[in-house]
């Protein structure tokens, strides 16, 4: 099978639009933030890719019961398939396993039987390719949001810039995870798990860069590079308190990451943008306001 080495064009869907209500049982970090799917679809007459996925995303199923980071292949020298997942350094090994249940089946749902796709939930996410599917930088964007609302002035820049440079040394220092608040700002970093503390540190540079400029003085922010993604968020009565024992709780502190832009009366702004690059999960640059 020939790959196109032209951009693939992907079907946007926004966590603004599926946000759960609190009637829903649902856990927060299973709530939908992006997709990447390819165009093309598998040519699979006599099912070996199906097959091959089908294996793959058994594989991780069952790989997260122990550990947060898994890759792996499925298939034979022709129908080859890598594949991984990865969940949030702060959950437990059984949210953890909770979380990437979930991907397969939603991976079908939103892509099909493509060549390539990647879903990020708040607390996990699933992607894989076939074999010559076409390779980018791991600093390439994936997706970004910043909160509608700015506080300019006040310091608020100096104290984020000051708690993102504390959480970009601690990531290279706690080997791919950190989080932390620094005066009234919390932090989260985290890179792919076969990343290197080098690249990892570089990685997660960058991610604070792009924040710097593509959010500007809005109060939150999460930008997701191919190999990373970085998060922050400003609470003018101080960050929530959380027990480190309780993955559940320092989810929560994640997830309000994401209410910060349920403010002025209640209403729900989302302001940001998924960019598609030559050979991967990116898609030209698509701009959107949501508020309702």
């Amino acid at each position: 099978m020939v790959f196109p080495s032209e951009p693939f064009f992907c079907v946007l869907l926004l966590s603004s639009f599926l946000f759960l209500s609190p009637s829903q049982s649902a856990p927060d970090y299973s709530i939908l933030v992006y997709k990447g799917c390819a165009k093309q679809a598998f040519q699979d007459p006599n099912g070996v890719y199906s097959q091959a996925i089908s294996a793959l995303f058994g594989s991780l199923v069952s790989q997260s019961t122990k550990t947060k980071f898994f890759k792996t292949t499925a298939g034979t020298s022709q129908t080859t398939i890598t594949g991984l997942f990865q969940c949030r350094g702060d959950l437990s090994n059984t949210d953890c396993y909770n979380c990437v249940s979930k991907l397969p089946i939603l991976t079908d749902k939103l892509c099909g039987k493509t060549i390539a796709a990647r879903i990020q939930l708040y607390g996990c996410y699933i992607s894989y390719e076939v074999a010559g599917f076409a390779q980018i930088s791991g600093m390439e964007m994936l997706y970004k949001t910043c909160g509608a609302k700015n506080l300019a002035g006040g310091g608020f820049e100096e104290r984020r810039d000051t708690a993102l440079s504390v959480m970009q040394n601690g990531v290279v220092s706690g080997h791919g995870y950190f989080a932390t608040n620094y005066q009234s700002v919390y932090v989260l970093g985290q890179c792919e798990g076969d990343v290197g503390d080098s690249d990892c540190g570089e990685c997660v540079k960058t991610a604070v860069q792009r924040a710097q400029v593509e959010c500007g003085n809005a109060i939150s922010g999460q930008i997701y590079l191919h190999k990373c993604f970085i998060s922050y968020s400003y609470y003018a009565n101080g960050v929530p308190r959380r027990s480190s024992s309780s993955s559940s709780s320092s989810n929560s502190i994640f997830i309000r990451d994401r209410a910060k832009y349920r403010e002025d009366g209640g209403h729900y702004s989302r302001r940001g943008s998924w960019c598609w690059v030559p050979g991967h999960l990116l898609a030209v640059c698509k701009r959107f306001d949501k508020e309702t």
